[in-house]
């Protein structure tokens, strides 16, 4: 029994100085380690105040200011087209062409207080009517007054006794790449909508056959938004929304706009004149790339190839010739022909137009002076312009148009009847021509059910007439 309770003594004792020593030392280490202050991250900053970047750019930009100002003049545009619908089999027996309404919509820019607006024309194409709604939700009437399918530009008119709140034109050759642009239309019906972005290039042009020049910008622009505002950072207008770049239909990441410049040339032209004036330089060619300056032997890479001068045109009369690689025009810088084409498209006939260019390695410079296109394309014929007397005198005609060009696809059938570049159309559809203008009226006002009678004074002095579709 002594033993047994010496055991027990001896175990409790152990556990006590046990249970001492480790509140004595191990609790209390751990107590402190725990009680310590934790140490701080180390942060390191991304941007500074004396840094520029994309975050704090935007963040001393003010859009409020230019969506204010935009916002209350872009409009909804509504646009009733009568179009034919799939006939049934009663309507193919009844002879009928079923035909229904359909409701298209889009955007519009009021560009002045009395109602004038600028919008797409495949916005209003095909309407048997037209309304805009303003941002305060009133519906008016809107008149065509103009349009222009090269560039995609219409001009509006409303009545109303009121001023309207309008946007003025900015300069869009002076808008530069990463420039901070705000787009602001109607997507999906939905009014009144604003989106930023950038301007991600210019002279844009989407068909490879250099006839456009578009604005490209990252600001998401959808369906709906077409004939809407392009705006920088004061307001201005710089551009039109036209287009967008997409598999889908709807915005992935770039869109495309009219250049101001280009567009507020058009309802000028529009409301001066009734139609477009455009002034030509008259150079046919292309752009410089690697490989076309390897094939053409020349060192340039960026600029615009003249391959070929146009008699009687501006660029033959400043000095022009085959060769020739134009680098600026007007201080504008030519890298491409969309470069070009942009430019141009600004400009009018008798307008000057300062040139720089490089022949055989060394710069030159000319003023040319832009003159109104004198040429017309008829299908299935080609090109072609009017005639002079040295033209018409070796075949004994007092009038008619010149061909300068054949249409490729027919140009050895045409040959095999002795008809070739130079020879005289001397009627169209039995009415007697002497100008382009008159052959544009023709053809413009015919039917398009019935074959076009062209009738041609050929290399032999015979007269040939075909009947074309």
């Amino acid at each position: 029994m002594k033993k047994i309770l010496t055991l027990v003594l001896v175990s409790v004792l152990g556990g006590a100085i046990t249970l001492g020593a480790y509140k004595t030392f191990l609790e209390k280490d751990q107590s402190l380690t725990l009680q310590a202050e934790p140490q701080k991250p180390v942060f390191t900053p991304v941007n500074y105040t004396n840094q520029s970047s994309t975050l704090a750019a935007a963040e001393d930009i003010d859009f409020t200011s230019a969506a204010e100002k935009t916002v209350h003049a872009v409009v909804h545009v509504k646009n009733i087209s009568l179009n034919t619908g799939q006939p049934t089999i009663e309507d193919l027996f009844m002879g009928r062409v079923p035909q229904r309404r359909q409701l298209g919509t889009g955007s519009g820019v009021i560009i002045s207080p009395d109602g004038y607006i600028i919008t797409n024309n495949h916005v209003i194409d095909g309407s048997e009517k037209l309304s805009i709604t303003l941002n305060d939700n009133k519906t008016l009437d809107a008149e065509i007054i103009g349009t222009d399918p090269k560039t995609d530009i219409a001009l509006l008119k409303v009545e109303t006794d009121e001023e309207l709140p309008y946007v003025t034109f900015g300069d869009s050759n002076q808008a530069k790449i990463g420039e901070w642009v705000l787009a602001v239309g109607n997507p999906f019906n939905l009014t009144s909508t604003v989106t930023a972005g950038i301007i991600s290039a210019k002279s844009r042009d989407l068909t490879g056959k250099s006839q456009q020049s578009f604005i490209q910008t990252d600001a998401a622009v959808n369906p709906g938004n077409s004939g809407g505002a392009l705006v920088n950072t004061h307001g201005e207008l710089i551009g039109i929304n036209t287009a967008i770049s997409s598999q889908t239909g709807s915005y992935i990441g770039y869109s495309f706009a009219v250049p101001s410049n280009i567009a507020r040339k058009v309802v000028e032209d529009i409301m001066e004149y009734g139609n477009v004036q455009n002034g030509i330089l008259g150079v046919t060619g292309g752009t410089l790339n690697s490989m076309a300056a390897e094939k053409l032997g020349v060192d340039e890479t960026e600029g615009f190839y003249v391959d070929a001068v146009e008699e009687d045109s501006g660029a033959e009369a400043a000095g022009l010739k085959q060769g020739d690689i134009i680098k600026n025009i007007d201080n504008v810088k030519i890298s491409k022909f969309s470069d070009l084409r942009g430019y141009l498209d600004t400009k009018r006939p008798d307008d000057v137009v300062h040139i720089t260019f490089l022949r055989n390695g060394k710069t030159k410079q000319t003023d040319v002076t832009l003159l109104k296109n004198n040429t017309f394309t008829i299908p299935n014929i080609g090109i072609i312009k009017e005639a002079k007397p040295k033209d018409l005198r070796p075949y004994k005609l007092k009038e008619g148009v010149k061909i300068v060009k054949l249409n490729s696809q027919y140009a050895d059938y045409f040959r095999r009847d002795g008809v070739s570049e130079g020879n005289i159309i001397t009627a169209i559809n039995n009415t007697k021509v002497n100008s382009i203008e008159e052959v544009q009226t023709i053809i413009a006002n015919r039917n398009p059910y019935q074959p076009l009678s062209i009738e041609i004074i050929n290399s032999k002095g015979e007269k040939t007439r075909y009947g074309l579709r």
